[in-house]
């Protein structure tokens, strides 16, 4: 199974609640904090949540 290579790329300084437990649930709490995530449906949608603040690249 492929993985995700998930970094935070802005700031969650006046994001939304829902936004900010979303990086936290992902392990992502600053600027250029990196995590890697197995790609399946729940990690797509944590994605598609906060997606104009991260940056994903897959990763086998």
């Amino acid at each position: 199974m492929a993985n995700l290579k998930i970094t935070l790329a802005k700031s969650l300084i006046g994001r939304l609640d829902k936004q900010i437990k979303t990086a936290a649930s992902l392990g992502l709490k600053k600027i250029n904090d990196v995590t890697v995530q197995p790609d399946n449906a729940a990690t797509q949608g944590k994605i598609s949540t906060i997606s104009h603040l991260v940056t994903v690249e897959k990763v086998d």
